[in-house]
């Protein structure tokens, strides 16, 4: 084989290894967002069970707090959002690793009915 033939394998060698390591940090990278994406979907479900726990009614707006899962704290807040029906609120949860919320994660949805009175 000439010098050239020689080059030319490795520059074919050269942009295939390229690509295949782009491809491969490209998957890296999506599948620790979505690692994140699961996480703080548990946390707004957690804080959510939470809130459908409480007797309080209707629930906290504006709401902020904090929860420890997978040894990093997320912050969550939650919006309460009134319905045409004054008996039911929707909630949504956002989640995010940054206090300030400038870059949140997931939101969750959920609703919440008003707690039957016992008589």
């Amino acid at each position: 084989m000439t010098l050239l033939e020689v080059m030319v394998a490795l520059l074919i060698f050269a942009i295939t290894g390229t690509a295949v390591m782009k491809a491969a940090s490209d998957h890296l990278f999506s599948v620790g967002q979505i690692e994140e994406i699961t996480f703080a979907t548990w946390v707004a479900n957690n804080r959510l069970h939470a809130i459908q726990r409480e007797s309080t009614w209707p629930p906290k707006n504006n709401e902020k707090g904090q929860q420890e899962m997978s040894d990093r704290i997320w912050y969550w807040q939650q919006k309460v959002i009134q319905t045409s029906d004054k008996d039911l609120r929707a909630i949504e949860v956002s989640v995010g690793l940054n206090e300030d919320f400038s870059n949140s994660l997931t939101t969750v949805t959920s609703y919440v009915a008003k707690p039957a009175q016992n008589d």
